[in-house]
């Protein structure tokens, strides 16, 4: 136990550059101690094989305790036990009713009616635009409420909504949460009384059918959950933009091939995903995680910022190179959990790169780019740029 290193995670340093910051930790050992003000201290796996087998275990699983819960109305307490806090059958249950829709083919036919959202808001720009602001965090919330089903004419307090999640504490937040499940409700009332060709009226339709595969709860959380984790391509396209334009000769590469996009962005998933930290699973025993004793009921997290550079998976780990092997990152996690929009992501990510480098061939950053002091998301604060 005197040989595991500890983490602080409120430490300048680790939330500057958290990639470098992992790294002696994870060649001294495979699991670390977290501290952190306010919590107790939780253990997180850093290195890439004992990652991918800790998020697959069945004696971790994720519970109420995996995230911090606002304080909210009694009534909405029940739409808070979202299919990430779930586990086994019950987990596999609501996966597979909405998986079919963030097929890897679903996600390719979804293609231009992502293309025409980002040509919109690429026309709207401004002629100083922060691409945070303007593009990377619109676009993501537009492409889901169209997927799931939001009328246009919701999308703006979606868009208020997903800001407040976004910010992830305070009172915006807190009183986010009863206007959030006021509208997938209304979302899930318009999708039974006027179905259409969107994931809303597919499982509403699922739900008349058969009530034992899906009540109206499950239902209405399951819709605000999906559009609230549909804006993580916000903060991969905003880090991606500027890890980019950082590198002129990766840019200049990716410019000259665009055939090299797919590899570009799961090596920016890789080298700048915005998850730094994977949602804390819970021993159900005492277990053994690379030689390191871990006892029951302690929280685990896997490191995807330590995973992702370990040099036991990836040759060169610290070198950024958009022609890269495709590789098996943590980037979306892995296991049951695995996110569920990964594909949408990856479309949504490269469609979204290709507009801005075709249309702006003099695209470069307007200042320095600065990202947010937090411990579990590697994200921008704004991202300046000139056209």
């Amino acid at each position: 136990m005197t040989d595991v290193p500890e983490i602080d995670l409120s430490d300048p340093a680790v939330l500057a550059d958290p990639f470098t910051a992992y790294t002696g930790a994870r060649e001294q050992s495979p699991v670390a101690r977290l501290v952190a003000p306010g919590f107790g201290p939780f253990w997180a796996v850093l290195r890439h094989e004992e990652a991918r087998a800790m998020l697959s275990d069945p004696r971790l699983t994720t519970n109420e305790h995996s995230y911090q819960r606002p304080d909210v109305p009694e009534h909405c307490l029940p739409y808070l036990r979202t299919m990430s806090e779930m586990n086994g059958a019950e987990h596999a249950r609501l996966r597979r009713l909405v998986a079919p829709a963030f097929t890897r083919r679903k996600a390719a036919e979804f293609g231009p009616r992502i293309e025409a959202i980002v040509e919109r808001l690429l026309d709207e720009l401004p002629a100083e635009p922060d691409l945070l602001a303007h593009f990377a965090g619109p676009l993501p919330i537009e492409v889901i409420c169209e997927l799931v089903g939001i009328p246009v004419a919701d999308r703006p307090r979606w868009r208020e909504y997903g800001a407040a999640i976004v910010a992830g504490h305070g009172e915006s937040f807190k009183d986010a949460i009863p206007r959030i499940l006021e509208g997938a409700t209304a979302a899930v009332a318009r999708g039974r009384a006027e179905p259409g060709e969107d994931l809303i009226s597919d499982l509403a339709r699922v739900m008349e059918e058969d009530g034992d595969r899906l009540s109206e709860t499950e239902l209405i959380t399951m819709v605000w959950t999906l559009v609230m984790a549909g804006q993580t391509p916000t903060n991969l396209i905003a880090n991606a933009v500027a890890a980019l334009l950082s590198h002129p000769g990766q840019l200049a590469a990716l410019r000259a091939d665009p055939a090299l996009m797919p590899r570009a962005v799961e090596e920016l998933m890789r080298w700048c995903g915005p998850q730094l930290l994977t949602i804390p699973r819970f021993a159900v025993e005492d277990i053994e995680i690379g030689g390191v004793s871990v006892p029951k009921g302690v929280p685990v997290t896997a490191s995807i910022a330590a995973a992702n550079r370990d040099p036991r998976a990836f040759d060169e780990p610290d070198r950024f190179d958009v022609r890269r092997e495709p590789s098996a990152h943590l980037g979306f996690a892995h296991g049951p959990h695995f996110c569920v929009g990964a594909s949408l992501a990856r479309v949504q990510t490269g469609i979204a790169l290709g507009a801005l480098l075709r249309r702006f061939p003099g695209l470069a950053l307007a200042g320095q780019a600065r990202h947010m002091p937090d411990p579990g998301t590697w994200r921008l604060t704004s991202l300046p740029v000139t056209l």
